[in-house]
């Protein structure tokens, strides 16, 4: 019985998105242990992909699961091959406050910065 290896993801969550991240769970009521943050890749934006984050309370059969800075993270494996070396941090500016993305995979973006090509 052969298995199958799932390829490695590396995501990287800075201490400033891992604070907020935290804060949204906390807000949150009733989340078991098993609570995480699925960050996933889905068809859509102005550049063809668009970036996810959900609350959810458990971890799905497939998925990576990631601990940065206390925040446990789950990605699905058709999200992993754009997400590998992504990096989310948190900014606060005049403009608004939000989660960023930094993809070394993207070849491509639009203005709003929430959408990708690759």
């Amino acid at each position: 019985m052969a298995t199958e290896t799932m390829p490695a993801v590396t995501l990287n969550v800075t201490e400033n998105a891992a604070t907020e991240i935290k804060k949204f769970m906390t807000g949150e009521e009733d989340l078991p242990e098993t609570a995480g943050l699925r960050v996933r890749v889905v068809p859509g934006g102005c550049s063809g992909f668009q970036y996810s984050l959900n609350i959810e309370e458990a971890a799905r059969q497939g998925d990576h699961v990631l601990d940065q800075h206390g925040v446990r993270l789950f990605v699905d494996m058709f999200s992993a091959q754009y997400l590998n070396g992504v990096e989310i941090d948190f900014v606060n500016s005049v403009m608004g406050s939000g989660f960023t993305f930094k993809n070394p995979n993207a070849t491509g973006g639009c203005g709003c910065g929430s959408s990708f090509t690759v």
